[in-house]
């Protein structure tokens, strides 16, 4: 059996953009003032300056963007973060990235290995579809005890990576 694939927030990106360009996130543009909101708005203008009276509509935000910053999460969150202490810790590497059009940063997990040792500010990144986690549940049992299929939900989110790069 297959597993469900979720993004961990709706609406805030999507995997194939209606112009054709893949895995993007997703914001909000004021038809009053030009603002562009991620995350998303979708009851009024946060532009303080807005004339007011303007639709909020969804656009797909920029594939690219420089990294702004970057760091690294080394250790296991304390409480009252829920954390499995039985899991094995895996580091990962945070990266704040401007967008190329939209000159706002947006915060990010960097893609699978790709750690600080690989960044730099400045650095072209583009955004792309990742995995935060994995919910594994069994479809059924057989009668020798094994499963007849894995079951479950993968939890999609955005992640970042440098532009040309494989991870």
């Amino acid at each position: 059996m297959a597993r469900t694939r979720t993004p961990v927030v709706s609406g805030w990106f999507t995997e194939d953009a209606p112009d054709g360009g893949g895995f993007r996130l997703l914001g909000t543009r004021c038809s009053a003032c030009t603002a562009v909101f991620f995350p998303r708005e979708d009851a009024y203008c946060r532009n303080p300056r807005c004339p007011g009276g303007g639709e909020l509509a969804e656009v797909p935000l920029s594939p690219r963007g420089r990294v702004w910053s970057y760091t690294d999460g080394r250790y296991r969150p304390p409480a009252p973060y829920v954390s499995d202490p039985a899991a094995p810790w895996e580091p990962y590497t945070l990266v704040a990235v401007e967008l190329e059009a939209e000159g706002m940063v947006v915060l990010g997990q960097a893609a699978p290995g790709v750690g600080v040792a690989d960044l730099a500010v400045g650095m072209e990144v583009e955004v792309v579809g990742g995995v935060l986690n994995e919910d594994v549940g069994t479809s059924g049992t057989t009668g020798t005890g094994g499963t007849t299929g894995a079951s479950g939900t993968v939890w999609t989110t955005w992640q970042f990576r440098p532009v040309g790069g494989t991870a």
